[in-house]
């Protein structure tokens, strides 16, 4: 059994403080659970702070860039200890959102219309009709999110100031609805949650900041939308050859009651290969809904660790 576990935490993305707080729930339910652990918060040396620690396996509690877009993947594929969640290729495609989209698509799965653009030319002119939404085409948690709402006049100058979002971004059509989420793990869908921001949208501080979402599980929807999000979410998992647990993210549109063309009235609009392991976390809600612990949800991440991923 491998005893001695290394969580990453922190990193260099704009998601880092996410993930010390990750990171450190983590570390500290492994430990419960009887594991040796060091938590590496993760810098350029992360080579030589692995080889340093010298772990069994390694838990990858980072988000965003440096961290679950392939690149740790690589160096922890090179480093040859076994490692948790998606591989190099599952990584990288997963957090290039316009291109997994057109991956998802191909296999039958609702996804926005969007379209890669300059994030300056963005700031001078509509690059398509509003309502649309502009966001890094290679970051999450809601990080440098704009919505141009219907009837803008004017397109987001301020997305010229934000240097993080990157020179592309990805630019998508506004998809109204219900938030929902299903995560995956073992092979199986687990549960529909429905996110119910207290305020505006489900932006970066109504996913961490307490209260600042209600979350509803499992979700209060007919059937048939339960089935079709855990079955896209399943395809998702496995059609971008993740491993370990993923989650993803859809719109229901519920503006009437007509479930007759029930797949129009669904829209995945990503996934994630690295879900969120915080307090107000919805992979942890999920499997505790389902009679899993926190505790054990991370025992069971580690022990599905392998390499090469």
């Amino acid at each position: 059994m491998n005893r001695h576990v290394a969580v990453l935490k922190g990193g260099m993305s704009p998601e880092r403080d996410v993930s010390l707080v990750s990171g450190e729930a983590v570390a500290k339910a492994l430990r419960e659970e009887g594991f040796d652990v060091s938590e590496i918060d993760v810098g350029h040396n992360l080579w030589e702070q692995l080889h340093d620690a010298d772990p069994d396996v390694v838990f990858n509690a980072l988000h965003g860039e440096w961290g679950e877009d392939g690149r740790v993947q690589g160096i922890l594929d090179l480093f040859g200890a076994p490692y948790t969640h998606s591989g190099v290729m599952a990584s990288a495609l997963a957090m290039d959102k316009h291109r997994a989209k057109a991956v998802l698509r191909d296999v039958g799965i609702c996804v926005p219309k969007g379209t890669l653009a300059e994030r300056m030319s963005v700031a001078k002119a509509h690059p398509m009709d509003p309502p649309y939404v502009v966001k890094p085409n290679a970051q999450g948690s809601s990080v440098g999110v704009y919505i141009v709402k219907d009837g803008a006049n004017t397109p987001p100058k301020d997305v010229s100031d934000n240097d993080a979002m990157g020179d592309l971004v990805l630019v998508e059509e506004f998809i109204p609805g219900r938030e929902l989420t299903v995560s995956v793990m073992d092979g199986k869908a687990l549960a529909v949650t429905e996110i119910i921001p207290t305020k505006g949208w489900y932006d970066f501080e109504a996913k961490y900041a307490d209260g600042g979402s209600r979350h509803v599980v499992p979700a209060e929807i007919p059937q048939e939308v339960e089935e079709l999000c855990k079955t896209w979410a399943l395809l998702a998992h496995e059609t971008l050859g993740c491993r370990g647990v993923t989650r993803s993210d859809f719109r229901f549109n519920d503006i009437n009651d007509d479930l007759s063309d029930i797949v129009n009235k669904i829209v995945m609009l990503e996934l994630n290969t690295q879900p969120g392991m915080t307090p107000t976390s919805l992979v942890p809600e999920q499997a505790e809904f389902l009679g899993m612990t926190f505790g054990q949800l991370c025992r069971w991440i580690v022990e599905d660790a392998s390499w090469p991923r």
